[in-house]
C-alpha cells in the first residue's frame, strides 16, 4: 500500500494531545477529524495502547486507503464518511463523547499527487477539486460560471490574491473561446496574466487562485467555526482539542475562537449585564502556535506553514463565544 502523505507536527501532536496522566487515561476516545490516510491516528494508536479513535474525512476513495492502513488496530478504530460539521453538529448517540479532537487542516499530499481531481497545477488533470463526490459545485463549474466580479472577490478573499481582477478577467476572457475544463489550462491563463516579475516569485502565480477556488468548491471556512464550536461542546470537561492551520484565513478563525474560550468574559462593553455565563470555558495550552521544527520543514515542505493550537476544555461554551469569529 502506497503512502504518499507525511502528517505534519506529528512528534508535536502526540506531545500536546496526550493522554497519558490524564484521568481519561485507561478509555481515552480521540476524534481524528481529518483522517486522511490516516497518519496521524496510526501513530496515535501505536503510541498509545488504550486509546481508541474515530477517524472523520469526507472523501470515501481516501478514507478507504485509511481504513487498509489501520486495520490492524482492529476495534480501537472507527470511520465516519461525510464533514466534520455534519459530525459534531449530530454526535452519533453510540459512541462515548471525545477527551481528545484533533482537526488537521490542511489538504492531503493524497489529493494533489493523485486523486486526479485538479487541485494541482502541476499537472494536466479534470479540474474538479472537490473532496466529497456529494459537493455540488465543482473548480470548473466556479471557473466557468460566476460572473467576473464575483470571481475576482473570490480570488482576493480566499487566495488574498492582489491581482485577482487582472486573473479573473483573463478567465473570463478565455472561456468566451471554449469551456476551460483542466488544471493546466487554467494554470496557463494564470500565468500568461500577471506580469513578467510575478512568475518568478517563491511561489508560482496560480498558487493562491488553486487554493482560493479549492476553499470554496468546499467550503472549508464557512463549515469551520461551527463545526469548531460544535466540537468543542461535545469535548469531554478535561479534555483537549487541538487544531493545525496552514494560512491565515483559517488559523484567525481557530485563533479568535480559542481567544474567546479563554477570557472571562465576551460581551461587548456596552451591554450592561453578562449573557455570555461570565465564564472562562477553555485553558489555552498553547499560547504561542507550535510551528514545525527546520529539520521537518526541511524533509516535509507542506509543513513549513503549518501552526498548531491546543486547548484544554474547562466547560460548554455559548454562542456568543462565536463573536467576532468569521467564517468567510
Amino acid at each position: 500500500m502506497e503512502i504518499v502523505h507525511t502528517p505534519v507536527l506529528l512528534n508535536e501532536c502526540l506531545e500536546w494531545l496526550s493522554p497519558v496522566g490524564e484521568p481519561y487515561e485507561k478509555h481515552a476516545l480521540m476524534i481524528d477529524s481529518t483522517l486522511g490516510e490516516g497518519g496521524h491516528t496510526f501513530n496515535f494508536l501505536s503510541k498509545y495502547k488504550n486509546l481508541s479513535v474515530i477517524g472523520l474525512d469526507a472523501d470515501p476513495v481516501i478514507q478507504a486507503k485509511a481504513k487498509e492502513r489501520l486495520s490492524s488496530f482492529g476495534e480501537r478504530v472507527h470511520f465516519y464518511n461525510g464533514w466534520f460539521n455534519d459530525f459534531y453538529k449530530n454526535y452519533p448517540s453510540e459512541y462515548n463523547k471525545p477527551d481528545l479532537i484533533l482537526f488537521d487542516l490542511g489538504i492531503s499530499v493524497f489529493h494533489y499527487e493523485k486523486s486526479q481531481r485538479g487541485f494541482s497545477f502541476r499537472y494536466d488533470e479534470s479540474l474538479d477539486m472537490r473532496l466529497s463526490p456529494l459537493s455540488e459545485n465543482s473548480a470548473s463549474d466556479l471557473v466557468n460560471n460566476l460572473e467576473e466580479e464575483k470571481l475576482a472577490d473570490l480570488i482576493y478573499l480566499y487566495g488574498e490574491e492582489k491581482l485577482s481582477r487582472r486573473i479573473a478577467k483573463a478567465i473570463v476572457v478565455a472561456r468566451a473561446g471554449g469551456k476551460i475544463e483542466s488544471s493546466k489550462a487554467l494554470a496557463e491563463i494564470i500565468w500568461n496574466a500577471v506580469p513578467a516579475n510575478y512568475r518568478y516569485g517563491s511561489i508560482h502565480p496560480a498558487t493562491r487562485t488553486f487554493q482560493a477556488l479549492r476553499i470554496a468548491v468546499n467550503s472549508e471556512l464557512k463549515r469551520l467555526p461551527q463545526a469548531l464550536f460544535d466540537a468543542f461542546q461535545d469535548l469531554n470537561a478535561g479534555g483537549k482539542m487541538g487544531v493545525i492551520t496552514f494560512h491565515s484565513l483559517e488559523d484567525r478563525i481557530v485563533k479568535n475562537f480559542f481567544k474567546n474560550l479563554g477570557k472571562q468574559c465576551v460581551c461587548p462593553p456596552e451591554v450592561a449585564v453578562c449573557r455570555c455565563g461570565g465564564k472562562q470555558c477553555a485553558e489555552i495550552l498553547t499560547r504561542k502556535p507550535v510551528c514545525p521544527t527546520e529539520q521537518e520543514v526541511k524533509v516535509n515542505s507542506p509543513s513549513r506553514s503549518a501552526k498548531l493550537r491546543v486547548i484544554r476544555k474547562i466547560c460548554n461554551a455559548t454562542k456568543y463565544h462565536l463573536d467576532g469569529v468569521v467564517g468567510y
